[in-house]
């Protein structure tokens, strides 16, 4: 059995779990997304989020709506002295609310805060070694994102990657990513899908890439996704979310059939926009 194909019970045993959440849900997002949508957002936006721009018209109007909702309802905290600023929640926002085009939006119904520091920060990790012992390490990081809490972003890497595009390294899309895998309770690289005949096409794919990915870094072979994906399922997600959205072309080239199935997952075709 792969890594991905826990994910075929899990996921379909919650689609049925959030259906009675969401009527409810649906209206208050509806009420939300009819807010006007300041003009001197979208001008943050065309200086800060470089992805914005190659999006067509209907997909800005779309995103537009989309940062409404996530203002709304997502509380932003400064850490280590950072004041939060309008600049920092619109394009926070609009990275975040890229991978919702053209689904339907929950706007991660888990998530209630994003901590903001200035830069890059140190988190305490703990390792296991076995014997019930485990040994304490600092850890230099850009993001995380928490099951059952925040996500934590250092603001010059989302402003830095907003505006760099085509690296293929994006902690915010990066970090969404994860809120999206979280959703079913468990962090294994399979978020919900629509239908449960999905998940069997999604484990085959997914386990073949990422064990691709894991061979590629061990003989030190170059990818078109980063080798941080080759860490476990979750980070092979966000990782292939990352490359899918700064690296369209490359990926879809060399990797058609994981394109083909994040294009549908994501109901999006950034090769189109570029």
């Amino acid at each position: 059995m792969g890594v991905f194909d826990l994910a075929i019970a899990v996921g379909a045993s919650v689609l049925v779990f959030m259906a009675g959440k969401r009527a409810f849900s649906n209206w208050k997002l509806k009420q939300l997304a009819v807010l006007p949508f300041p003009a001197r957002w979208g001008k943050m936006l065309e200086r800060n989020v470089t992805l914005y721009r190659h999006l067509p018209d209907e997909l800005k109007e779309q995103l537009h709506k989309d940062i409404n909702i996530f203002i709304a309802e997502k509380h932003f905290e400064g850490l280590d002295g950072l004041e939060i600023t309008e600049e920092m929640k619109v394009t926070i926002a609009a990275e975040a609310s890229m991978l919702l085009l053209n689904r339907k939006n929950r706007d991660y119904p888990g998530l209630f805060s994003i901590l903001v520091y200035p830069g890059a920060y140190v988190a305490q990790q703990k390792i296991p070694v076995g014997g019930g012992t485990h040994i304490d390490l600092q850890t230099v990081r850009a993001g995380e994102s928490w099951q059952h809490g925040p996500v934590v972003l250092a603001w010059d890497h989302v402003k830095q990657e907003a505006v760099n595009f085509n690296n293929g390294h994006n902690v915010v899309l990066h970090e969404f990513a994860h809120q999206l895998d979280q959703e079913d309770g468990i962090s294994d690289g399979a978020p919900i899908l629509e239908k449960r005949s999905s998940y069997l096409t999604w484990a085959r794919i997914m386990n073949k890439e990422y064990e691709q990915l894991r061979s590629d870094m061990e003989h030190h072979k170059k990818s078109v996704m980063d080798d941080y994906g080759a860490t476990n399922p979750a980070e092979f997600f966000a990782v292939a979310t990352e490359t899918f959205f700064e690296k369209p072309k490359q990926l879809k080239k060399i990797k058609p059939d994981l394109y083909a199935e994040l294009k549908g997952f994501y109901r999006v075709d950034p090769v189109e926009w570029l």
